[in-house]
């Protein structure tokens, strides 16, 4: 694929992320995805992303840089919701939070099958205590 088809594809999975259309997720990532070095179900990648969405609502994806090279794809996303439930191991407070999140991908086949990311859950501990 090219960097520009990359693009389109990592545009098109955050778009398809943020309107919740989780049955999408076939066209973005293999059946079975290494995620933070865990081999993993894409349904089991799925539950996880609706878990989220669920404990935080308006939960919004907000790409700032994308950089491809190759088959792989580097976001730096902010993240904007407000927990209503136990998250992250911490109890909503009524806040919302804004945080940054990295996540690094590579792609093979138009679909990415690893996936690292990790969040600034610093900044949103911060932002829970007030």
């Amino acid at each position: 694929m090219t960097t520009t088809d990359l693009r389109k594809v990592y545009l098109a999975y955050l778009e398809a992320a943020n309107a919740r259309a989780f049955d999408r997720m076939g066209e973005f990532a293999h059946d079975t995805v290494v995620f933070n070095g865990e081999s993993v179900s894409r349904d089991d990648y799925v539950a996880a992303m609706r878990q989220a969405v669920e404990s935080v609502r308006d939960y919004v994806w907000r790409l700032d840089d994308l950089v491809v090279e190759g088959d792989r794809v580097a976001a730096r996303l902010t993240v904007t919701g407000t927990p209503v439930t136990e998250w992250l191991g911490l109890r909503p407070t009524g806040r919302e939070v804004s945080f940054t999140e990295y996540a690094f991908y590579h792609f093979r086949d138009g679909r990415f099958e690893h996936m690292w990311y990790l969040l600034d859950t610093r900044a949103i501990e911060r932002q829970l205590a007030g």
